[in-house]
């Protein structure tokens, strides 16, 4: 994958702008800073930070963990990736409109990246947690399964665009076809798509025919595994084990990391900020 180069001078003024915020404002959720999380000692640090590493140890030994580490940024990056969701007057973060279908879509020049789950997977949440950094951006997370019912796009400054779609399954949207297909298979600034999945109960029927869509169109996508703060590790194991034989050999434009998160603690948000802000070309890595 080659990715455009991020201007020094931009990371430095990024970087500024990151630590001048910290000193002023607390986090409103708690580890939703790294800074915050390198203060843990070391089990913490990896459970808060690295939550699938950190699930590597209650494996067995013929578990193969290979693709447990395949995306692995350094302090330096994670933190250069954290100061890109944090809204300033040069650097704003937004709601910024809503599309019902794909000819009402924005025509935006950014990277973008987007969501899709089921119903109550958790979209909106873990948009919110990654924007836990400005508590100002308007995130609507309501407890009722299938709230969103269009295509939300929020812009990230001038670097990238985040869209949350329309949840699948329960109480989804009866266009929910003609909404979100022509988007993923012609939205040409689309650089990934994450796909959520429920940590408790892991891939269901459902969410297979959406790996059959994203496969079949040939869209570059991720699985991200949310809601680990509520399953046990038991659950979490075998259900991370269960997906990643899936992965292995039942896709094949999958990425073979998955990313397990909490919306609630910030648990491998660190990390997925870091991804998205690669995939997007706005952070290359040392390796």
């Amino acid at each position: 994958m080659v990715l455009q180069k991020a201007k020094p001078r931009r990371l430095l003024t990024i970087s500024y702008l990151l630590r001048r915020h910290l000193a002023t404002r607390s986090s409103p959720i708690k580890y939703a800073s790294f800074s915050e999380v390198l203060q843990l000692n070391e089990k913490q640090f990896t459970g808060v930070a690295f939550p699938l590493q950190e699930m590597a140890r209650y494996l067995t030994s013929n578990v193969d963990t290979s693709s447990f580490q395949i995306f692995n940024p350094n302090h330096n990056e994670i933190n250069k990736a954290e100061a890109f969701f944090i809204s300033t007057r040069w650097h704003p973060i937004d709601y910024f409109t809503s599309a019902v279908r794909m000819d009402h879509a924005p025509q935006l020049s950014q990277p973008e990246v987007c969501f899709l789950g089921r119903s109550n997977v958790g979209k909106s949440s873990l948009i919110k947690a990654l924007f836990s950094l400005s508590p100002d951006v308007e995130v609507r997370v309501s407890k009722n399964p299938g709230h969103t019912k269009k295509l939300n796009f929020f812009k990230v400054g001038d670097l990238f665009t985040l869209v949350d779609m329309p949840g699948y399954g329960y109480r989804s949207p009866k266009d929910f076809a003609e909404m979100v297909e022509p988007y993923l298979n012609h939205r040409a600034n689309l650089k990934r798509t994450f796909l959520l999945v429920d940590g408790l109960v892991g891939i269901q029927e459902t969410d297979k025919v959406a790996i059959e869509m994203l496969e079949e169109f040939g869209i570059p996508y991720v699985i991200v595994l949310t809601k680990i703060d509520k399953a046990s590790k038991g659950v979490m194991t075998r259900n991370v084990i269960q997906i990643q034989d899936f992965v292995n050999k039942k896709t094949q434009v999958c990425f073979p990391q998955l990313f397990p998160v909490s919306s609630l603690y910030c648990f491998g948000i660190h990390v997925l900020r870091c991804f998205i802000a690669h995939v997007t070309g706005n952070l290359p890595l040392s390796t």
